[in-house]
Order: C-alpha cells, then structure tokens, then sequence
C-alpha cells in the first residue's frame, strides 16, 4: 500500500522543453501553470519561508531580551521565584511552566500522529488527532493566559515597570511571550479549520492531505521557538 502524499510529479525536460512559450504569451502561461522549481509543493514552500521569516523575528526578539538582560545595572527578578506556584503552603518553583512545557510538547505528539494518519489517509483519525492537540494548545494558552494576570494582577508588573527589579523584565516577558501565544493561538485555529474540512471530506477527491503535514510544520515550529523561550527566559 503506498504511504506517501501524492503529489504532483513535475513535467519532464522533454515536455518543458516542448511547453516552454516564447514572448508574453509564453511569459504568462509559464508563471499561471502552477510549475515547480524544486520537488516541494507551492503550499509547503510558502510555509517554510513562513517559518523562515518568522524564526528572524523570534531570534530577534529573543537576541533583544538577552542584551537588556546583561546590559541592565538593576537586578533582574528570578524566575524560580517570579514564576513559583503555591501548593499545599509549598513554593514550587516554575510548576505552571513546566506544565504548560509539557502541554505543548505533547501536542507535538499528537500532531506528529495526525501527519502519520494523513499519509495512510485516515482521515477521520487524522482530524481527532489534530483536535486533540488544538486542544492542548488552547489549555497551553489559557495556563499562559493565568500567568498573565498572576503577573499583572498579584505582583504589579507591567511593560513599563516591574517592582521587583529591572523595569525591562516586564516589557520582555509581554512582549515576547505574547508574540509566541498569538502564534499558539493562531495554529489552533488552524488545526481546526483543517480537521473539519478532513471531517467533511474535502480532501477525499483529489486524496491529497498534504495540508496536514503543512499545518505540522507550522506546529512543530511553535513548540521548537518554546523550547528557546523557555530555556533563555525561565531557565536563565
């Protein structure tokens, strides 16, 4: 049984070479024929110059925060005790993060799996696998959604000052956490957009679900940049 994404086989030199128009005519019919220059599909592509581009701006975000961090002169918070949970009158350290990291990257999981049905076109499976990790991905933002207000609410924080040290902290931590919760935010809706068209059967024609593993590119990078964040914000 073949296991692969069909796609679209790109013509042969001969045929190029036979098809390849001359003059405007030609210049039109070649750019509006859907042609490819490597063997990626055009949606796939895009994608990952999405991802290029957006990887640019996470590094820059993320290369900002660390210059401010060992530039400032004013103690910055610790993020043990910044981010620490109360349980049982006991202070854990960075409890809800790493819930919320092993939420996402559980969701990564479940994802991988839904690309894995997408090729055996088992489409029903493929699309609760990828509401299962919409769902996931909706818990991540509502355990960042109460880090916010815990932040903002309990210990005065905001992206101008910070009481407990460094006023920059306050306008990294929003800045880009935010930046990453609107992309996790983004990618559920994505995810569910996708598995009700798999559930309504708009891929059943043409037998192409590549648009699965498209959206697992997109999901698998938003738990990658997390893993950054989570490492130089949290860890550091």
């Amino acid at each position: 049984m073949d296991t692969t994404i069909p796609m679209a086989s790109p013509p042969s030199a001969a045929v190029s070479a036979a098809s390849a128009g001359v003059g405007w005519r030609g210049l039109v019919s070649d750019w509006s024929s859907d042609r490819e220059a490597f063997h990626v599909s055009w949606g796939k592509a895009m994608m990952w110059i999405f991802l290029l581009s957006d990887t640019f701006i996470f590094s820059c975000f993320l290369t900002g925060y660390m210059t401010v961090r060992v530039s400032t002169t004013v103690p910055w918070p610790n993020p043990s005790q910044v981010f620490a949970l109360h349980v049982g009158g006991t202070e854990v350290p960075l409890l809800l993060i790493a819930i919320m990291t092993f939420v996402l990257i559980s969701s990564s999981g479940t994802m991988a799996m839904a690309v894995n049905c997408a090729y055996r076109r088992d489409r029903i499976n493929a699309a609760v696998l990828m509401i299962v990790t919409a769902t996931l991905g909706e818990t991540f933002v509502a355990m960042q959604a109460f880090e916010w207000s815990k932040l903002i609410l309990e210990e005065g924080v905001r992206p101008w000052g910070n009481p407990m040290g460094a006023a920059q902290f306050g306008s990294a931590f929003f800045m880009i956490t935010g930046f990453h919760g609107l992309h996790v935010t983004a990618g559920v809706i994505y995810l569910l957009v996708v598995a009700t068209r798999l559930l309504r059967g708009r891929y059943e024609q043409s037998g192409n679900y590549q648009i699965v593993e498209i959206v697992g590119l997109y999901w698998h990078f938003v738990d990658l940049v997390w893993v950054f964040i989570f490492a130089f914000f949290y860890l550091w």
